[in-house]
């Protein structure tokens, strides 16, 4: 069943959810706004069951069914822990009749609805993940070897899979591009990119050699030493704004961390 969902507002958008009675819808720790007196919320540690898992401990698995599942969701709450994420997730499920809930991200930006199919899972930056019904699974992709070392903002990625609606956010504007538009490859800023297609080969990359053009762009061009690169075809979703640039510019709003003409590698700020 599709969520009913509308996304308002402009800069700072959010998702107002319609749920069918007996309907749930989750999010993550901090992303709820309000919601209509019949439907209930529950906090728990674990993510939504998996394809023919069972909410509780009761049927034939018996005690061991309960220490699996016990285990898994502390295998879960490990994942999230290392990865940065919230612990913990609310569960919204309307009673009586139709209720409805609203959500929203934490930076000014967009927000978006994903709708999978069971074919293809998606992948998106750490903190992007909003809120999903309860047919999605979340779960945590980590990049390894040289990826994981070099890729920044990129080594740690949401994962979702099921069928079902997931709604997420980013800063800023976004836009749609699929690699395959363009040659098969687009290298962006690690910290612009917000989700991405299963199929989309994602992937990290220096800025240029360790030669004289390649110093001048990491040091000069506010890029660091890597750039993110999509390979295949799908979909991808960047955003207009990084979560540095904004911490950048407040900082600099607010008279502190004073930057000399080489940007942050070359601080002026003492502290």
């Amino acid at each position: 069943m599709t969520l009913q969902q509308e996304i308002v507002g402009n800069a700072m958008q959010m998702a107002v959810v319609n749920l069918n009675p007996g309907q749930t819808v989750y999010c993550e720790a901090g992303k709820f706004l309000f919601k209509t007196t019949n439907v209930t919320m529950e906090t728990r540690l674990s993510g939504p069951p998996g394809a023919g898992q069972q909410q509780g401990g009761g049927g034939s698995g018996g005690m061991g069914g309960m220490l699996r599942q016990a285990m898994g969701t502390a295998m879960q709450v490990g994942q999230r822990a290392l990865a940065g994420e919230s612990l913990a997730f609310q569960y919204f499920t309307s009673h009586g009749g139709e209720g409805t809930v609203g959500f929203a991200g934490v930076l000014p930006g967009e927000m978006r609805a994903l709708e999978l199919d069971g074919t293809r899972a998606w992948f998106a930056e750490k903190d992007a993940f909003v809120a999903a019904e309860s047919s999605v699974q979340f779960g945590i992709a980590f990049q390894g070897g040289r990826t994981g070392m070099s890729g920044g903002e990129g080594f740690v990625l949401e994962k979702f899979t099921g069928h079902g609606t997931v709604i997420i956010a980013g800063a800023g504007n976004f836009i749609d591009l699929n690699p395959a538009d363009f040659g098969g490859r687009i290298e962006v800023d690690t910290g612009c990119l917000v989700a991405f297609e299963e199929g989309v080969q994602y992937g990290v990359q220096r800025v240029g050699g360790l030669n004289r053009q390649g110093l001048m762009n990491a040091v000069f061009g506010g890029e660091g030493l890597s750039l993110a690169t999509l390979e295949g075809n799908g979909r991808v979703i960047l955003q207009s704004l990084t979560i540095e640039s904004l911490a950048n510019a407040l900082k600099k709003a607010q008279g502190g961390d004073k930057q000399g003409p080489t940007g942050g590698m070359f601080s002026t700020h003492a502290g």
